[in-house]
Order: C-alpha cells, then structure tokens, then sequence
C-alpha cells in the first residue's frame, strides 16, 4: 500500500483521503487542495475561509480582487457578514427582552442562543468547505441577492 509524500497517510488509489494531494506528486509549498494553478485558494476554501472571522473575513474576501469578482464567493461573504450580524443583534435583543421583563432567572436563554449561533457557524464552515452551499432562511436570498445570483 502506498503512502501519501505530503502527510504519510495510506493511501487508496491517487489522492490521498487526509490531505487530497496525488499519490506520486512531489510535495510544494503551492501544490495541495487549497490552492489552484494560478496561485490562489479554490472555491471552498476561500467561501469557507468567509465565515471563519465573521464580519472581518466577510468584508476581506469581498474587497479582495480575485475573489470579489467569484459569485459564490461573494455571497458566503455577504451571508457570513449578515450571519454574523444577525447574531449580535439577537443577542443584544434578547438581554434587552428579558432586562425589561426583569426574567434575571432567564438568563440561560443568551447563552443558549449564542451556543445555537456557534453551532450554526462551525455547520456552515464545515459544509461550505465541503462544497456545499447552504442558504441559511432569511439571510440567505439577501446574501444571493447582493451577490448577484
């Protein structure tokens, strides 16, 4: 059985399963499943990249020029930006709802809905890694929308 140069891994057929490189292909700095021919990341890994940072990364990949001009990029930016925002703002909503109705007790309830936004961003990051693009319920036609889909 063969193993991968990059990783070590064995490796079944011609790319390796952990790392994606060619089974026989001399390792590089460039080569790999992150990187295209012309020196910058493939699809996936930029549009999952979008979400990592939140607004940050939204704003980055937007104004970067190879990739502000991709449309599936462009809108994993603007879902991760609207994401993000919509995540702060419910927060804040919510401490505000229960301040007013003085529900101390219910406190718990912040921290569920940020536990529900960290799961909602690690799903998306590692779907959209996949190749998967999810469209999220309401920001989601938005984000297609200013993207231009």
């Amino acid at each position: 059985m063969p193993f991968c140069a990059t990783c070590g891994a064995a490796v079944e057929g011609q790319f390796c399963a952990k790392c994606g490189s060619r089974v026989g292909a001399a390792p590089s700095a460039a080569s790999g499943p992150a990187m295209q021919a012309s020196g910058t990341m493939t699809d996936n890994v930029a549009s999952a990249l979008c979400y990592v940072l939140g607004l940050i990364t939204g704003i980055l990949f937007l104004v970067l020029p190879p990739y502000n001009r991709n449309r599936l990029i462009r809108f994993h930016a603007f879902q991760s930006i609207f994401l993000h925002v919509a995540c702060i703002a419910g927060g804040i909503g919510i401490r505000i709802v229960l301040s007013i109705l003085t529900l101390w007790g219910m406190f718990f309830l912040v921290s569920l809905f940020w536990l529900a936004c960290i799961v909602l961003w690690i799903y998306t990051i590692l779907q959209t890694y996949q190749g998967k693009t999810i469209v999220l319920p309401v920001i989601g036609p938005i984000a297609q929308q200013q993207a231009g889909n």
